[in-house]
């Protein structure tokens, strides 16, 4: 049984024999955060030299003495810096090694080894996103939004404040998210095994035993009400959810992860301890580790969780979505001076072998920052908008491609001619070797970032088991972007990007929607005036799109 008296005897015993030269940042919750507090320049030096999770570890000598004088501070720095000397060395460009660990319950288990830090990160993912909300129950959308943001608040044995406590005294972070596809229970401890054992046990007892109190529930309900308030202010937002729903229809997508101001009134204890029950199962999951392990210890930890969540079944593959098969055009009034644009369709799933040669195109197309064709034609060229870009989403189900900017209410229909005939001209112009090869030089070069810590580490790794990729796939990805061609990223365009089939939205005061159809046809070469799926309101009024 847990004990938490136990738990922070423990503690106490641990820390009065951890040598003085061993890291002390992780006893205290806040100094995760990096706190430059030396001389600026060495700060800099520091930034440029080592990647966070190198000198994370040192933070709490730097935070020392914060009065000292700058000669001391200096000191007290070179013997920083020569304490990174030991630290494990690794090619910026080598990916780490990915280990499939066996599982006694047939749950995918995979570890990376690292001896930089004495920590862990363990993640478990469920398959147990929002887009799941409605396996519980028909229109309960934000259930696993709500049971990510509960499952910390205490237990009947613990209180919140108890657990959290414990959390501390153990030197450890436990956090919860939920996301469209993903249910994400995170873990990080020190390696040592007393620490870790203990950390571990508080985490199983919080996803098994969560009680999800109505005290609790009623402050999350009565917060997400201030937030969709605040939803119908920001013109962005609402063009968001517009676009999900005008974009997915009845898909699980189609919703905000987070729930309607409608369907959180509906959540209750019951429904979430329903909805845990169901889908926080060891079946429905995968587990990722990363740091100071061997691989039998990492194998054992596997183990131990998946032997203590409850038995159950995977979750139901998610649906496929519909596309539009032409212009679905939407206008949302709003007294906002500026006009906000999204145009997109659907996507590729995250396992799509297209996926690496639509996101060179991507990052050449809108995803380059200033540098993109999008923001070239509509910000350089024309002064449109401060910012244009483009975003490619890889998930379970077909994700978006999709545009988005801002601009002036009299610029509105000139830049949307503008965003899309870049689009096409995109698709229907070949690339230029110069422009491939520059692409892929800076996603290579940004790419060993995605492991420059544990924690970076283990998000791909999770990424990896819950996506069902191969171990390898950290280095397939850098052969396959190194591989592309001009011809293969064309053949990907051509393929999957479609200038005929966008869903459109807008936020502005007012919009001419028939002017902006026929704009949409002329440049695709079609002057027949076609449906379309929306209304053509010109005069703001009030609107409560995310409260529906």
């Amino acid at each position: 049984m847990l004990n938490l008296k136990k738990i922070n005897t423990q503690s106490k015993d641990l820390q009065a024999n951890i040598p003085s030269a061993e890291p002390q940042y992780l006893q205290k919750k806040s100094a995760w955060r990096l706190r430059c507090v030396v001389h600026p320049v060495f700060s800099l030096c520091l930034y440029l030299l080592f990647p966070l999770s190198s000198f994370a570890d040192v933070e709490q000598l730097i935070n020392e003495n914060e009065d000292s004088s700058l000669s001391t501070r200096g000191l007290k720095s070179i013997a920083v810096l020569q304490s990174l000397k030991h630290l494990e060395k690794k090619s910026l460009n080598s990916a780490p090694f990915v280990q499939e660990l066996p599982n006694a319950q047939q749950v995918r288990s995979l570890f990376v080894a690292t001896q930089a830090l004495p920590i862990v990160d363990i993640q478990l993912t469920f398959h147990a996103g929002s887009a799941h909300d409605e396996s519980i129950e028909k229109g309960l959308f934000g259930v696993a939004n709500m049971a990510a943001k509960l499952m910390p608040e205490g237990t009947d044995q613990y209180s919140a404040k108890q657990l959290a406590h414990a959390f501390d005294a153990l030197g450890a972070q436990f956090n919860v998210n939920a996301y469209r596809d993903m249910f994400i229970v995170r873990l990080r401890v020190l390696s040592d095994p007393k620490k870790l054992e203990s950390a571990l046990d508080l985490m199983l007892h919080l996803i098994n035993h969560a009680n999800f109190n109505a005290s609790g529930l009623n402050l999350v309900l009565n917060n997400t009400k201030i937030g969709q308030k605040q939803v119908q202010e920001n013109p962005s937002r609402l063009m968001g959810i517009k676009f999900y729903r005008s974009l997915y229809g009845q898909h699980p997508y189609a919703e905000p992860s987070v729930g309607t101001q409608g369907s959180v009134k509906k959540i209750t204890p019951e429904r979430l301890k329903t909805f845990r029950d169901r889908l926080l199962v060891a079946q429905n999951s995968n587990i990722a580790i990363t740091g100071d392990l061997t691989a039998p210890q990492a194998t054992a930890l596997a183990n131990k969780i998946t032997q203590n969540l409850p038995q159950g079944e995977p979750a139901a593959a998610i649906p496929e979505a519909i596309e539009h098969q032409d212009f679905n055009l939407q206008f949302i009034p709003h007294h906002s001076s500026q006009a906000y644009i999204t145009m997109g369709h659907l996507g590729i799933r995250h396992a799509d072998p297209n996926r690496a040669a639509l996101e060179v195109a991507n990052r050449i197309f809108g995803g380059g920052s200033f540098s993109s064709l999008l923001s070239k034609e509509l910000r350089i060229k024309r002064g449109y908008t401060y910012s244009a870009s483009s975003n490619l989403t890889s998930t379970e189900a077909p994700g978006v491609f999709s545009l988005t900017y801002s601009t002036q209410q009299d610029q509105l229909m000139d830049s949307i001619q503008v965003a899309h005939q870049t689009l096409i001209n995109f698709i229907q112009q070949p690339l230029t070797k110069t422009q491939l090869e520059e692409t892929k030089e800076g996603l290579l070069r940004a790419y060993p970032m995605s492991f420059s810590s544990n924690a970076n580490i283990n998000a791909q790794i999770a990424s990896i088991g819950f996506y069902g990729l191969p171990t390898d796939y950290l280095n397939q990805y850098q052969k396959q972007i190194n591989a592309l061609t001009v011809k293969d990223v064309q053949k990907a365009i051509h393929q999957h990007l479609h200038a005929d089939k966008l869903t459109v939205v807008v936020v502005a005061q007012s919009l001419d929607m028939k002017a902006l159809k026929n704009s949409l046809n002329r440049n695709i070469g079609i002057e027949v005036e076609q449906n379309v799926h929306s209304t053509d309101a010109k005069t703001p009024t009030k609107t409560t799109l995310a409260t529906q």
